[in-house]
């Protein structure tokens, strides 16, 4: 039939429809902001490496990077040279490349290893079984072949929908994400003292609410309403390093957002 028929007919899409396969459910993957807490030195780096070095006794980790401040000052720069949207998101894969490689530095004592990201796909089940934990940028293997956005031409699929990405291929556990808040506000809490904190909240509700800051890459949402295996993401406070053992147990300790019940 797939020979016979469009791939894109309803009927023969609906016909591939099956289980999937969770390749990796006893790892969890945990995404560490690069403005929010690399980019804020060692008084926010080192005692978060405290913590995790602690869960590694514990808990299989799936460690990706975020590039901080610098990706923002290169993809400005990229954009004033006219460059497109994929090669911008290939200038932001090397910059977060470089945070995995401090933070990876500072885990190797605990047996933590780094995979390059031309072989994180196809070496990760033998290194996760090998290891602790493994540590690798954030961004997802779009490169040049990331999808333009629908406006203006910054990349939008980043480290934290890369690593939601990764967590959902290989069916992991959980997906953690470490930022330099509480979890999702009605507002910028940076910039507005008075903004309510948000404990839980439904892909639907966040469409709803349209939120105009979000302490995540805004297609996220989307990625979980199609997700099959990872339903939910939490956002907890890299600032507050015992939470994160709380978190990879599925203790509710910042913000959870969920896909829509089925």
């Amino acid at each position: 039939m797939l020979m016979r028929e469009s791939l894109l007919d309803k009927k023969v899409m609906s016909s591939t429809e099956t289980p999937v396969v969770r390749m990796l459910p006893f790892a969890h993957v945990i995404k560490i902001g690069g403005r929010s807490i690399i980019d804020n030195g060692r008084k926010a780096t080192y005692p978060l490496v405290d913590a995790l070095a602690a869960a590694l006794d514990k808990f299989k980790l799936v460690i990706g990077l975020g590039g901080g401040i610098r990706s923002r000052h290169v993809t400005s720069i990229g954009m004033d040279l006219g460059l497109p949207t994929g090669v911008l998101a290939q200038l932001r894969i090397i910059d977060a490349l470089g945070n995995a490689h401090l933070l990876g530095t500072l885990l190797a004592p605990y047996g933590v290893v780094a995979i390059p990201p031309e072989i994180l796909g196809h070496m990760l089940p033998f290194f996760i079984k090998s290891a602790p934990g493994v540590i690798c940028n954030g961004d997802p293997p779009f490169s040049i072949w990331e999808h333009p956005p629908r406006l203006g031409r910054i990349p939008p699929h980043r480290t934290d929908a890369g690593t939601f990405l990764l967590a959902e291929c290989y069916g992991c556990a959980t997906h953690t994400l470490i930022k330099d808040v509480d979890g999702l506000y009605d507002a910028d809490p940076n910039a507005n003292p008075n903004a309510n904190f948000i404990k839980e909240i439904t892909v639907s509700e966040l469409k709803e609410r349209n939120i105009s800051t979000l302490p995540f890459d805004r297609v996220l949402i989307d990625l979980l309403a199609c997700a099959r295996q990872v339903k939910c993401f939490q956002i907890i406070n890299g600032l507050k390093p015992h939470l994160l053992e709380p978190a990879l147990r599925g203790e509710h300790v910042g913000t959870i957002v969920r896909q829509d019940a089925s």
